[in-house]
Parts: structure tokens; C-alpha cells; sequence
């Protein structure tokens, strides 16, 4: 058995049974070790920014890692981008890249590269095999330190690969549980809750289920206190059904309004909350300055447990929790806009479905307008850097084949990775994407009035760079030259019919939304 058969007996022995790849010259005994070992499941992806994008996707829905297999230093560098928003969002990876034979680095052919160097900004765990004989431990051992929100980042050499692996492969390994929150510290919580004073839980990291959003609406209305999750948890229970939970808001001055009068701020797998950016005379921490923050339990820890034991410190268990109705919008008529799109997407969304959401803008109107719609998982930029929701829909559709998956996507973030339309096609994924199409960087044009330059009012040379209209693109076309069926809609009868039809069936489909600009 040579060492990448054994690397691959490896994950497929920890429960690692997929791998989002786009392959080179070092990686071809991993590749040829798939025709001989029974069990991965080996996803194409044609840019490398999908199928790391693709991983997260897939992490985020199955609760556990996917791998990624990457060619060289500038392979795993074009995947950066979302490998980032991946350890944002404390979801597990496990990424296989490729190098030269060990002997072949010295003579720095065009492709050497300081892999580990690229790697280490987005893993929490790097580390390059030094032997065939090693590399099944080797894996077992990133597949461990992935456990379950951390990226693991293994270098697998030319001769690693092809080398002979006397020792076989690694049986499972003991992943560690959730962290236990100590008794000490609910008691502390617990002591802030009955204090009389203005107290905020706020919950996010990797996910916010519905079990957990139900526990903190009881815990908040025994202890009189106010809930919301962060800006942008990874993965949300939402719909009909859960609790009634508000959202940070992403504008820096309504956050800061939001919090205002909060005097006990209780995070909840959430990080302090911060601006996304700097602005002028615009404060960087979101809370007051004499507002009281405290940890209760970081993203990795026991959530569910310290959650269990504040119910009871607070008496609450059989509290009865607040939870959203079931609420069908009309759908609209006439011009289509953002607007009516939400009313569509809220009016026909299924049961259990998953909504992957990089609309930008347009998710102003979106995220709220499917608030009490059918009961169903969404999926957020967590690191935002753009253009991981085409791939992240990719990944969800792999991870949960019986459950359709809706992409909402902005026409510019779509751009960074048209190319999952190819893999969605090739692998016939249940994927209705919606692109939002309005031929701006709209997030930027507001960014600009808000930064202040130049007065908030951008020149003819700043606006063209704003504007990505002219050739206007046409996602139509697009997505049918990489074999996805696709339609326009310029109003809200044709969007309501093509969304319909899209709910309606499987595999693969995008609308091309032509809309305004909200701002």
C-alpha cells in the first residue's frame, strides 16, 4: 500500500468521505489511489476558491470536516479567500496539499513554494509529511486536530505519496467533545441575570440551532433579558417554529443604537462585537464603554450544556419560549425589485430547505422577509470575503442530497466563482440559485457614502469602479454554457413562475433576477 492509498483509507476510516479537489502533477498517486481504494466520494472543482468554499459548505450541513486536496503553494493560495471565512466560522477542514518530492525541492523548480508560510494565516494546525511510513499517522493527526472547528492543513510530497507505507492505514481517532463550561462561571452568569440591571445574551459561532435558540428565548424571558445572535453565525435554524431571536445589525451605528442600554453583555459562542470596518468618528466596539462583557462559552465549547444549566440556575426549564408563526406572504405584481423577490422566496420556500446566503445588499429585505416562512436552515458569509455562496451551496447539496438547497447570490460576489455552476451541473446538485442582478457593487456604493471619501460622492473614475455593468453580464448565458438551466425575470410574475418551477423540480437552476438597487 503506498502512502496516498493509506492517506485516503485514513479519512475514510474518521468519517472523511468526501474531497473537493482540482489536482496537478504532484497530487496524480493521490488521484490514481482513488480507482483503488472504495469509499471517497472525489467532487471536481475548476478553481480552487470553490472547492474550499465547497468544504465549508459541506462541513457546516454534515458536522463534520469534507477535504480538500490542493496542488502546490499557489493552489492553496487561490483557495485563501475561503478557507479564511472557513476559520471564521470555526467550521472543521481538513486540507491535503500537495508538494514536490522531498528531493526535488532544492533545486527551486517554478512551482516551490513556502507552502506551510501560505497555510498558517487560516489553519490552526500545519504540518508536512516526512515519509510514506508516516503518513496515514499523519493524517489520522489533522484529521484529530480538525476535530470540531478547527482547519488542518497536511503537506503531502510527490514521494510521500508514491512511496511505499509498510504500517497501512490509522484506524478512527478520538476527536475531543465540546469543552465544559465550568460550574463557576454559569453561576456567575446566572447571578448577572437575576441582577435587576439591562441585561443581552448574544449567540453565534458555528451554529444556532433549534434547540439552542429555544433554550435562550427561555432563558430570556425568565430572566427578563433581551437574545440576538451575532451578525453572522455560521449556520441558523430559522422559520416557523424557533424562537423569536433578533440579529445584530450590520451597520455599525444600528448596532451600536441596539446595544445602547445594555449593561451586562453574555456572549454565547459569539465574539465581542466589533465594526466590520472603521469609519470616521464611528466607535470600533459595538457595546458601550461601561457595558460589562462576559463569556459564557466560546464557539468550541459545551453550548448546549451551559445552556441546560442556566435554565435551571433561572428555574426556567419549562418556560414557555417565544416562537415565530407561520407566515405565507402574497406574492408581489409588476416591476420585479428586491421586494418581491423576498415575498417569492419567503411565499414558496420549502420545508427543511437551506438557504445559503451572500446576497449583500439584497439580504437587507431577504433575511427578514423569511423570518416566519417554513421552518429551515440558513447558511452565512462568516469571514466576508466574498464569493463563497455558489460553492458553500455546492457543499450543503453534497452533504444533504434529500433537502433543496437556495442560493441567494449577488451578481458581482458571483463572479469571484461562476465556475460552481460547472460542478453543480456535473454532480446534479439540487442547487436554485438567485442572482441579484442590479450591474453594481452596490455594498461598495453605500460603503463609499459611508467611509466619507470624497464627501461620500465617488467621481466618474471612483463610480467605474462601482459599476459592473457595461457589458452588462448575462448569467443566462453563463449558466447555460457550463450546463445549468437557466431563465430571466424582469418582473414578478415571470420570477414567481421561474421559482416556482425551480422549487418544483431537481437538480440544478438559476434565475437571473434583474433588479434595482436598493440604496
Amino acid at each position: 500500500m503506498n502512502g496516498a492509498e493509506s492517506l485516503l483509507n485514513t479519512l475514510i476510516n474518521n468519517g472523511v468521505e468526501v474531497c473537493f479537489t482540482n489536482p496537478g502533477t504532484s497530487e496524480m498517486h493521490f488521484v490514481a489511489a482513488l480507482d483503488e481504494v472504495e469509499g471517497m466520494r472525489c467532487v471536481l472543482c475548476l478553481f480552487e476558491g470553490v472547492l474550499s468554499g465547497a468544504a465549508d459548505g459541506y462541513a457546516r450541513m454534515a458536522r463534520k470536516p469534507a477535504s480538500t486536496l490542493l496542488h502546490l503553494g499557489p493552489g492553496l493560495g487561490n483557495a485563501l479567500a475561503n478557507i479564511h471565512n472557513t476559520k471564521k466560522g470555526h467550521v472543521p477542514l481538513v486540507n491535503i496539499v500537495g508538494d514536490h518530492a522531498t528531493y526535488h525541492l532544492e533545486y527551486d523548480a517554478p512551482l516551490t513554494a513556502d507552502i506551510e508560510g501560505i497555510a498558517r494565516p487560516v489553519s490552526h494546525w500545519v504540518y508536512t509529511s516526512k515519509a510514506a511510513s508516516d503518513i496515514a499517522r499523519d493524517t489520522a493527526e489533522a484529521v484529530r486536530q480538525a476535530g470540531i472547528g478547527q482547519v488542518a492543513t497536511l503537506m503531502l510530497p510527490a514521494d510521500v505519496s508514491w512511496g511505499d507505507n509498510p504500517n497501512g492505514p490509522e484506524a478512527a481517532v478520538t476527536i475531543a467533545p465540546p469543552a465544559g463550561v465550568p460550574v463557576a462561571r454559569i453561576d456567575e452568569v446566572a447571578a448577572m441575570l437575576k441582577s435587576g440591571r439591562k441585561c443581552m445574551l448574544m449567540i453565534g459561532g458555528r451554529e444556532v440551532d433549534s434547540q439552542r435558540g429555544l433554550m435562550l428565548s427561555r432563558i430570556g424571558k425568565a430572566a427578563d433579558a433581551q437574545v440576538c445572535t451575532e451578525v453572522f453565525p455560521g449556520r441558523v435554524a430559522r422559520g416557523a417554529g424557533t424562537a423569536v431571536i433578533d440579529r445584530l445589525p450590520y451597520l455599525a451605528e444600528l448596532a451600536i443604537d441596539h446595544l445602547k442600554d445594555i449593561e451586562h453583555l453574555i456572549l454565547v459562542g459569539a465574539p465581542a462585537p466589533v465594526s466590520f470596518f472603521a469609519y470616521p468618528n464611528v466607535p470600533s466596539a459595538i457595546a458601550p464603554p461601561d457595558c460589562e462583557q462576559y463569556v459564557l462559552a466560546g464557539p468550541n465549547d459545551d453550548i448546549d450544556q451551559a445552556l441546560e444549566d442556566l435554565l435551571e440556575r433561572l428555574d426556567a426549564v419549562d418556560a414557555k419560549p417565544e416562537v415565530r408563526p407561520l407566515t405565507i406572504p402574497d406574492l408581489g405584481a409588476g416591476p420585479l425589485d428586491v421586494n418581491k423577490v423576498a415575498m417569492a422566496v419567503a411565499h414558496f420556500l420549502p420545508e427543511n430547505a437551506i438557504v445559503v446566503d451572500e446576497s449583500i445588499t439584497s439580504s437587507f429585505v431577504l433575511f427578514p422577509a423569511t423570518a416566519t416562512a417554513q421552518p429551515h436552515d440558513w447558511l452565512n458569509l462568516t469571514g466576508g470575503s466574498i464569493g463563497w455562496g455558489l460553492p458553500a451551496a455546492v457543499g450543503a447539496a453534497v452533504a444533504c442530497p434529500e433537502r433543496k438547497v437556495i442560493c441567494l447570490e449577488g451578481d458581482g460576489s458571483a463572479m469571484y466563482t461562476i465556475q460552481s455552476l460547472w460542478t453543480m451541473a456535473r454532480e446534479n446538485l439540487d442547487v436554485t440559485v438567485v442572482i441579484f442582478n442590479n450591474t453594481k457593487y452596490s455594498v461598495l456604493e453605500m460603503e463609499f457614502a459611508r467611509t466619507g471619501a470624497r464627501g461620500g460622492k465617488p467621481g466618474p473614475n471612483a463610480a467605474s469602479v462601482l459599476d459592473i455593468g457595461g457589458p452588462d453580464m448575462d448569467f443566462v448565458a453563463l449558466a447555460t454554457g457550463m450546463g445549468v438551466r437557466a431563465s430571466r425575470a424582469t418582473t414578478a410574475e415571470e420570477f414567481n413562475e421561474q421559482f416556482a418551477a425551480a422549487i418544483n423540480a431537481r437538480g440544478p437552476r438559476l434565475i437571473d433576477a434583474i433588479v434595482p438597487v436598493l440604496f
